[in-house]
């Protein structure tokens, strides 16, 4: 029996495009069937927009790939239509452990506080990931959604004339041409389509390796992230252990710079390492091992006209804090809903320029928190693991001790602070965890919670206060929402988005992050932030 990675999920069928004269032309031109390029294109679809989808593969990743996906991805992931999928089927958990030798030094957990529909990270492989992310754009497209995937369809030559992009196709048939408006590559951190166009890709290698294993067992470890500094079964390295589905577990460990990687790779060298970690009566069987060297890296700018790069393609971090896919599906959703307001007509393509700044802006801070958990982890100087070790030592006693403990800062959604998107914060003794720029945290409600209620539309949310029946400015319809908060009964509501203020009113961009906020609803304020907001203003 064949295993889902194994199973072609979008085999080649031949196109309608292949041999047409004239060359035919696509809105939106997707390189890439990875989490970023499904999610691009079935947010696309969703919102009536066309979305070919161009892979020179037809099955799923495998391998040691992305598996922890945090909790506002998951949101994202709602509002593509799949959430609830990948919830059923990942491994849920909050909690983490931090050991130092052979002694747990303190424990953590990344979603203390109630009222959120989503808990803080899943486990999930990267295949399954994958498998409802194409199950979800299948099931559009038998609905009538304009998306396809082509399969086996592999990008030769890429060529941005202004107006449009011109492709040049294989596939099992020969090659064929193809026009886009619009390309967006997904296509990895090796991005042929970048190489195509000869643009840069710069950053830091992090002089180490590390074992990277996923391993089928039978054990009774709880379903939280542990991690070791120094532990006796990788003296002077590094571990970390979590849970996937299925029995599976991903086993990483740190292995030093001077290694014979081929040699390393082997059951041989491998068992016995996972042996001393699990025990000697531990019966595991390996899925997968590799040897990966760390990378910090992105392209200067990551839209060039009318090709936009998402994703790996875009940007790389080391995997410590799970930001890789978790980044990349926020690239994504900054990106589709500009990119349908250009393509509506009913905001300019400078719009786009704000995916650049903004996602830029998250990948250097993705960069950063990795880099240093990385140095954290692998010190390069005896001065340097001699302050670790004693920060480490520190944090099992000490709280204050506890935030310069750095086994990988877990991936937080980017708040866009100096957006120029944002609007002046009219809001000051409102919560500064939603100041413009910030993404929406959710609350619960009487009648459910609070994202669901938002959607992908821009949003007015009124709160002790009243809105407007309807609202439409220059051709963008603004969906109003009015909720009552009793400090009392609801002070999750209070707390996110009142603080100490009364009333608010709070205009919410499609992607869910905040436009801007006033203590009442001022037609003039509004229509100023919205066309701030689509940059018109």
């Amino acid at each position: 029996m064949n295993k889902i990675f194994e199973t072609p999920l979008y085999p080649y069928t031949r196109s309608p495009d292949q041999g047409c004269t004239p060359v035919a032309r696509r809105r939106v031109v997707i390189v890439g069937a990875g989490p970023v390029g499904l999610a691009a294109a079935i947010d696309l679809a969703q919102q009536g927009i066309e979305a070919v989808v161009l892979d020179d593969n037809d099955k799923v990743s495998f391998g040691s790939r992305a598996i922890c996906f945090a909790k506002r991805q998951l949101e994202i992931l709602d509002r593509l239509g799949c959430g609830q999928q990948m919830v059923d089927k990942g491994v849920v958990w909050n909690l983490g452990k931090v050991f130092f030798g052979d002694r747990k030094v303190y424990e953590f957990n990344l979603l203390p506080e109630d009222g959120h529909q989503r808990p803080a990270f899943i486990n999930l492989q990267q295949y399954y990931f994958e498998t409802y992310l194409v199950q979800r754009a299948q099931q559009l497209q038998s609905q009538g959604a304009p998306i396809e995937l082509r399969g086996q369809n592999k990008v030769l030559q890429v060529d941005d004339r202004g107006d449009h992009v011109a492709l040049r196709i294989d596939t099992p048939e020969g090659p064929y041409d193809l026009q886009a408006d619009w390309l967006i590559a997904c296509d990895g951190a090796g991005s042929p389509i970048r190489a195509m166009m000869g643009l840069d890709f710069v950053g830091r290698v992090f002089e180490d390796n590390f074992l990277i294993a996923d391993v089928i067992m039978d054990a009774e470890f709880p379903t939280e992230r542990w991690f070791w500094f120094d532990p006796p079964f990788n003296k002077g390295q590094s571990a970390l252990l979590h849970k996937q589905p299925d029995g599976v577990w991903r086993i990483d460990l740190q292995l030093g710079w001077d290694i014979d990687k081929e040699q390393e790779k082997q059951p041989e060298r491998v068992i016995p390492r996972l042996k001393a970690m699990l025990g000697e009566d531990v019966n595991f069987q390996l899925e997968w091992v590799s040897i990966y060297t760390f990378q910090c890296r992105r392209m200067e700018k990551f839209r060039h006209n009318r090709v936009v790069f998402a994703g790996d393609s875009a940007h790389q971090v080391s995997p410590f804090g799970a930001r890789g896919a978790n980044s990349g599906l926020q690239d994504a959703d900054n990106l589709v809903w500009k990119l349908k307001l250009v393509i509506d007509g009913k905001a300019p393509p400078a719009l786009l320029d704000s995916y650049d700044s903004e996602r830029v802006y998250g990948a250097d801070e993705n960069i950063l928190n990795s880099s240093r958990s990385t140095d954290f982890i692998t010190p390069k100087s005896q001065q340097s693991r001699i302050f670790r070790d004693a920060v480490l030592d520190l944090s099992e006693h000490f709280a204050f001790a506890r935030p310069l403990v750095n086994s990988g800062r877990l991936s937080l959604p980017c708040t866009y602070d100096g957006s120029v998107l944002n609007s002046a914060d009219a809001l000051p003794q409102g919560p500064a965890r939603t100041r413009p720029g910030a993404p929406c945290p959710d609350v619960a409600l009487e009648n459910g919670y609070l994202l669901p209620q938002l959607g992908n539309d821009f949003v007015l949310l009124c709160i002790n206060t009243p809105a407007p029946e309807a609202l439409q400015i220059n051709g963008i319809a603004v969906r109003p929402l009015t909720l009552s908060c009793d400090p009392e009964t609801n002070p999750a509501l209070a707390q996110r988005y009142l603080g100490d203020a009364p009333t608010a009113v709070y205009l919410l961009r499609p992607d869910q992050h905040v436009a801007g906020r006033w203590p009442s609803y001022n037609e003039t304020d509004i229509c100023a932030a919205l066309l701030r907001a689509t940059a018109q203003g």
